[in-house]
């Protein structure tokens, strides 16, 4: 395998530390440890289960109805969920279908496998609408795996339950597999959230974590919820790399997800009071144009300056402090990702350092 460098990873290793105001982190401002209010001297920090610990397995499951712990996988994170998934069905030559734009490892792994990667275009024009339509024309004898994540990973996109019932229906007629990266899947502000599209079929995969709604990025606890055959093969290819997860880590997790409500409204109080700053932002704009997230915690906007999205976003960082993802780093020039799970007096500050940085460049017209 022969990976790509993973350019939105490498911008942040380069640029965030170095930043006084982060607004492109795409996961809810982290909770205190102070939060769990628990002892820990009696937690022996033995190694884990290789599938995960059993409790905890029970607990994600509440959000898999009809589906017993035997069928998760829990992980080092959803990036390892993912990683394992392809692993676990990509072969050399095998067709795989991905939405896009996205987050690169969706595509790039299954590449780095062997897999003949077929983008499936979202546009700024049809409002990063997923066509069933052209994703159905797409699929061909060779074709192994399609791949989504709802709410999109930098666009806010979400899908409705029909179109999800229909890639179900694509994948279930082809003897295929669907993908679902559903770690933003409980944040959607205009319907209710979509069932995981595990619950849906055996043909499909969910994979999530703990680091993007519940505010927990920094335990590394992830997970991937399929059929019982593919959770078997993830599980021993997992054993060549990370074994099990943290003892520690999943202790503090089972303990979250026990107060699961309350960090979800945490989340949902804190978005939307962001997004209605962002809003405003946008509006108060005559060179950036954004398709309103309906989901996730990150959104896609569109600017008409005379710059590129890396000139732009580097200019912040070195000169303002200000850490923004450019839209280069999800193959899409003209826009920049920002994250609104963070602080809002935050937001707002950067924000005004974002325009600074666009008035001093020449305005293109629209």
């Amino acid at each position: 395998m022969k990976f790509r460098p993973f350019s939105l990873e490498d911008w942040f290793a380069e640029y965030e530390l170095q930043c006084r105001i982060n607004i492109s982190e795409s996961g809810i401002l982290p909770i205190d440890f102070s939060w769990f209010d628990t002892d820990l001297s009696d937690l022996k920090l033995y190694y884990g289960h290789m599938l995960g610990d059993l409790e905890l397995r029970e607990l994600i499951a509440r959000d898999y109805p009809g589906l017993s712990p035997d069928r998760i996988l829990v992980t080092t994170g959803c990036i390892e969920a993912n990683f394992v998934a392809f692993a676990s069905l990509v072969q050399p030559g095998d067709h795989v279908i991905v939405e896009h734009p996205n987050y690169q490892q969706l595509y790039e792994v299954p590449r780095a496998l062997g897999g003949r990667v077929e983008l499936l275009r979202l546009r700024y024009e049809d409002n990063y609408k997923l066509n069933v339509d052209e994703l159905n024309e797409m699929v061909t004898p060779k074709t192994k795996l399609i791949v989504i994540s709802h709410p999109n990973n930098p666009t806010g996109s979400v899908i409705t339950l029909e179109t999800l019932k229909s890639i179900i229906e694509i994948v279930e007629d082809n003897n295929i597999y669907l993908l679902s990266d559903e770690i933003y899947r409980e944040l959607s502000f205009t319907h209710k959230p979509l069932p995981p599209a595990a619950t849906l079929s055996d043909h499909a995969i969910s994979n999530s974590s703990m680091s993007k709604l519940h505010g927990l990025p920094g335990l590394r606890i992830g997970w991937m919820v399929a059929d019982k055959a593919i959770i078997d093969i993830a599980k021993e290819i997992r054993s060549y790399t990370t074994i099990c997860d943290s003892t520690l880590s999943e202790h503090l997790s089972k303990l979250a997800l026990r107060r699961k409500e309350e960090l979800v409204t945490r989340a949902e109080k804190i978005a939307k009071t962001n997004l209605e700053v962002m809003r405003r932002w946008v509006e108060n704009r005559d060179d950036v144009d954004w398709v309103p997230p309906e989901g996730s915690l990150v959104t896609f906007p569109r600017f008409y300056r005379n710059v590129t999205s890396t000139e732009l976003c580097k200019l912040l960082a070195e000169n303002y402090k200000v850490f923004v993802a450019p839209g280069k780093c999800f193959d899409i020039e003209s826009h920049f990702r920002i994250g609104f799970g963070w602080n809002t007096d935050e937001l707002r500050e950067g924000l005004e350092f974002v325009s600074r940085a666009l008035d001093s460049f020449e305005l293109i017209r629209k």
